[in-house]
C-alpha cells in the first residue's frame, strides 16, 4: 500500500508543515491552495486520503467533499478548521467525513489519522460493492452548544457520529453543562427530527405519577398517554434519570428490551418506536452497586455514553459563549448588547461556576438588564462575585487557563491581551499602542514635575516627539 494524500488549505503554514512531516514519513502528498484546484486535478488522479480546510476562498470543505464523493466514495475526507463549532463537525460527519481535526492540531496525531484514513481506504477499495453513501445536509438550531475547546470539539464528534443511529444514549455531567441541547442536537440531525423530541425531567415529578408519566393510565375516566406513546418515531430525552423510581425502572427496562410498555391499569403491552436518550447528574455505576438502579437497565442505557464537561474545565469557552449570551440577551430585550471588558473576561474565566453555562447565561441576561453603559466593568458583577473577587483580590487568570498571581507588568500585559482576544477583538495595538504611550507619559511628566525636556531625555524621545505625543493623545499641557 502506497497512499497518495492530497492536503488542501489556503494557509500557507499548515501546507508546508503536512508537505515537511510527510516527506519526513515517505508519504506520497501533493498540496493545494484552494477547492477549485485540487478539483481541476481530481479528473486525471484519485487521492487515497484528502485533508482540507473547511473555510476557504472559492470552494469550502463540505462543498469539496460532495464534488470528490460524486467522483468516488470511497475516499476519505479528513476536515480540519480553526473555526470549530457543532455545525461543522456535524455538517462535515453528515457529508461522509471520515474525521474532524481541529485547529491547531499536533501534527504527529495527524499524521496517524491520515495513515487510519489510508487503511481505511484500502479496505473499502477491496469491497466495492458496498461503498459508502453521502447523506443530505440539514440546518439545525444548536447555537448555544458552543466551544472550541478540547473537551466541546469531543462532544461535537460524538453528536455528529451518533446522530444518525437509533441506539439508546447516555449523558453525564453537571447541571447546566448542556446536557438537554446535546439530546436535541442529537434529535435534529437524525432521521426523527420531523418527530417529536419530549423532554421529562424525573427530578421534577413525583415518585407515584412517574410510571403513569412514561406509560400513560388507563384505570381511570380519562385515560392519559404516556411519554412513550407521544413520541412515536421521535426522541424521548428522560433527565436525571438518576432519579427514576424502581417501578419505572422496570417499565424502561422493558422498552429498551423489546420496545414494549403496559399502560398503567391495563393487562395488554403497547408499542413504542421512541429513542431514548437520558441524561444523569450522579454516578449510576455507584448507585448499581448500592441498590437503587437497576444493572440491566444501566448496561443497556450506557451503550454510548458521553461525559459533558463542566465549564470550569473549558474556560477558554467563556468568552464566546458571555459573547453570544450577551446578544441574545439585547435581542430579547431590545437593548444594546453589552461588552465585558478585559479584566472581567479574564476574571471569570477563573470562577467555578457551579452552574455552569446556564449560571453563565444567567449572569449576561442580569447584566444585560442592569448595566446603563455600554461596557460592563468589575464593580457591575453580581454581589457573589464580587465578594469571591475581596477574597482573591490579587488572583488573575493566565492565558494558559491557569489561575496565579500576576508576577510582572509584562504578565499582566499579557492578561489583557487575553481577555482581548477571547473577546474575540482584532486590531488591539491600535487601541494598547496610545494607552501605553500615555502612561508612559503621565509618569515621566509626573517625575519631572512636569519639565517636558527631562521628561522627553528620560522617556528616550527628542523634546518636539514628546510635544506631538501630548498632542496627538490629546494630553493636557
Amino acid at each position: 500500500m502506497d497512499p497518495l494524500i492530497w492536503v488542501i488549505d489556503d494557509d500557507s503554514s499548515i501546507r508546508f508543515v503536512f508537505d515537511r512531516a510527510l516527506e519526513v514519513n515517505s508519504i506520497k502528498h501533493q498540496l493545494f491552495a484552494d477547492g477549485e484546484s485540487a478539483l481541476a486535478a481530481l479528473e486525471t488522479t484519485v487521492p487515497d486520503v484528502i485533508v482540507s480546510d473547511i473555510k476557504m476562498p472559492g470552494i469550502d470543505g463540505i462543498s469539496l467533499i460532495d464534488r470528490v464523493h460524486a467522483k468516488d466514495p470511497t475516499v476519505p475526507v479528513i476536515i480540519m478548521t480553526a473555526h470549530s463549532d457543532l455545525t461543522a463537525a456535524v455538517d462535515s460527519y453528515e457529508k461522509g467525513t471520515f474525521e474532524y481535526l481541529p485547529k491547531p492540531f499536533d501534527i504527529e496525531q495527524a499524521i496517524s489519522l491520515v495513515r487510519r484514513a489510508a487503511v481505511h481506504h484500502f479496505n473499502l477499495v477491496r469491497r466495492r460493492d458496498a461503498p459508502p453513501v453521502t447523506e443530505e445536509l440539514h440546518e439545525s438550531g444548536d447555537a448555544e452548544i458552543i466551544g472550541k475547546s478540547p473537551a466541546m470539539q469531543e462532544v461535537f464528534k460524538f453528536i455528529g457520529r451518533v446522530s444518525r443511529t437509533d441506539v439508546p444514549v447516555l449523558i453525564h455531567g453537571e447541571t447546566g453543562t448542556g446536557r438537554e441541547l446535546v439530546a436535541i442536537a442529537m434529535h435534529n440531525h437524525s432521521e426523527r427530527r420531523e418527530k417529536p423530541f419530549i423532554s421529562i425531567n424525573m427530578s421534577s415529578i413525583p415518585q407515584d405519577m412517574a410510571e403513569a408519566e412514561l406509560c400513560g393510565r388507563v384505570d381511570e375516566e380519562t385515560p392519559t398517554e404516556g411519554a412513550f406513546h407521544r413520541c412515536q418515531g421521535g426522541t424521548l430525552f428522560i433527565n436525571e434519570i438518576c432519579d427514576m423510581p424502581m417501578g419505572a425502572q422496570t417499565r424502561l427496562l422493558q422498552v429498551l428490551q423489546n420496545g414494549e410498555y403496559v399502560p398503567v391499569g391495563a393487562s395488554l403491552p403497547e408499542k413504542t418506536t421512541a429513542r431514548i436518550v437520558a441524561a444523569t447528574s450522579r454516578d449510576l455505576e455507584q448507585m448499581v452497586k448500592d441498590g437503587t438502579f437497576i444493572s440491566d437497565l444501566f448496561y443497556r442505557l450506557n451503550v454510548i455514553h458521553i461525559n459533558m464537561p463542566p465549564l470550569r474545565d473549558r474556560n477558554n469557552d467563556i468568552p464566546m459563549l458571555a459573547k453570544h449570551f450577551l446578544t441574545q440577551s439585547a435581542l430579547e430585550t431590545g437593548s444594546e448588547t453589552k461588552k465585558l471588558t478585559s479584566e472581567v473576561l479574564v476574571f471569570l474565566c477563573r470562577q467555578p461556576w457551579p452552574g455552569n453555562v446556564r449560571q453563565l447565561k444567567n449572569l449576561c441576561k442580569y447584566l444585560t438588564i442592569m448595566v446603563t453603559g455600554r461596557d460592563i466593568q468589575l464593580s457591575d458583577l453580581p454581589t457573589e462575585f464580587l465578594q469571591d473577587r475581596a477574597a482573591h483580590p490579587q488572583i488573575t487568570t493566565s492565558i494558559t487557563g491557569s489561575s496565579r498571581e500576576p508576577t510582572s507588568w509584562q504578565e499582566q500585559l499579557r492578561n489583557w491581551v487575553d481577555g482581548r482576544l477571547r473577546a474575540g477583538e482584532t486590531d488591539i495595538l491600535s487601541e494598547a499602542t496610545p494607552e501605553f504611550e500615555r502612561v508612559m507619559l503621565e509618569a515621566a511628566l509626573a517625575f519631572t514635575s512636569n519639565h517636558k525636556q527631562e521628561a522627553a531625555r528620560l522617556l528616550g524621545w527628542g523634546r518636539n516627539t514628546l510635544t506631538r505625543k501630548i498632542k496627538e493623545l490629546h494630553m493636557s499641557n
